[in-house]
C-alpha cells in the first residue's frame, strides 16, 4: 500500500502536506497499487459545504488524497500554525499527469463539463504533449439512467485515471458512489480544469496567481462565479471563530 503524507485539519478536514512533487509521486503509487483512490482538490468552499452536507464531509474524511488547492486553504493552514508549501491544484495535477502518460504510459479519462469541451482539452493536451494516452471523453451533462452505460464505456477503456469534472459537490459524490464499480486507480474531482485545459476558459494571468487574486480573476472573468467566490468571507470566518474556540479551551 502506498504511503500517503501526512495530513493537518483545518475546519475538521484532513488536508494532506504535499506539494505537487510528492502529490504525483503519491498517484504513481495509487496507479501501481491498482485499488481505487479517491483523490480531492480540496478548497476553501468546499470545506464550507462540508460543515453544512455531511455526505460531503463523510467523502472528504475517507478520500486517500486530499492536496490544497487554494490559497484560502494555505491561509488557514498557516493561521494554525502548520504552514502547506504550496497550492497543489487539480489543474495543474491534470496536466502534469497527461505529461506524464508520455513516459509513464498512463491512460487517463476525461469526464465532464459541456459537450465538447472534454474533447477539446484531449486535443490540446495531446497537442502540447505528444503521445499522451487519453483513451476516452464524455461531458458532464447525463442522466442517472446514462451511468450504467458510462461505467461499461470507461471500464473498456481501462484508464489508470478517471479526471471528473462535475463540479462540487457533484463530482465527489458521483465518485464516491462508482469507484467501486468503475475498476480505475485514480479518480480525481477537478471542477472547472477541463474548461481551462480546453482553452474555454483562462486561467489568471501569472501576476495574478503570484499575487494570489486567481479568485478575483474568476470573477471578473465568470460573475456566475460570485456565489462560490462569497464562500471566501465564511470560510475566514469559520477559521477564526474556530481558532478562538480552541484559545479558550487552552486558556
Amino acid at each position: 500500500m502506498t504511503a500517503v503524507p501526512s495530513a493537518i485539519h483545518i475546519l475538521d478536514m484532513p488536508i494532506h502536506q504535499v506539494t505537487m512533487t510528492t502529490a504525483l509521486e503519491t498517484i504513481d503509487g495509487f496507479i501501481r497499487d491498482g485499488s481505487p483512490h479517491h483523490i480531492v482538490t480540496a478548497d476553501a468552499s468546499m470545506l464550507v459545504m462540508a460543515q453544512e452536507d455531511a455526505g460531503l464531509r463523510a467523502i472528504i474524511s475517507k478520500a486517500e488524497l486530499i492536496t490544497p488547492d487554494s490559497e484560502g486553504i494555505r491561509w488557514a493552514a498557516k493561521r494554525q500554525g502548520a504552514p502547506l508549501p504550496e497550492r497543489v491544484s487539480g489543474v495543474e495535477i491534470v496536466e502534469r499527469l497527461c505529461e506524464r502518460s508520455v513516459t509513464h504510459g498512463y491512460r487517463i479519462y476525461f469526464l465532464g463539463a459541456a459537450p465538447g469541451v472534454a474533447d477539446k482539452a484531449k486535443a490540446r493536451m495531446e497537442e502540447k504533449y505528444p503521445g499522451t494516452q487519453i483513451v476516452g471523453t464524455r461531458d458532464g451533462f447525463f442522466k442517472d439512467a446514462d451511468i450504467p452505460a458510462m461505467i461499461e464505456t470507461i471500464r473498456a477503456a481501462r484508464p489508470d485515471v478517471l479526471v471528473v469534472a462535475l463540479g462540487i459537490p457533484k463530482q465527489e459524490k458521483w465518485i464516491a458512489a462508482q469507484r467501486a464499480t468503475l475498476g480505475v486507480p485514480v479518480l480525481i474531482g477537478v471542477g472547472g480544469t477541463l474548461d481551462v485545459l480546453s482553452g474555454t476558459v483562462k486561467r489568471a494571468p501569472l501576476l495574478m496567481r503570484r499575487l494570489k487574486l486567481e479568485w478575483l480573476w474568476r470573477v471578473l472573468s465568470n460573475p456566475k462565479k460570485i456565489g462560490k467566490v462569497m464562500l471566501l468571507p465564511r470560510f475566514v470566518a469559520m477559521v477564526r471563530a474556530r481558532g478562538k474556540k480552541i484559545a479558550k479551551k487552552i486558556a
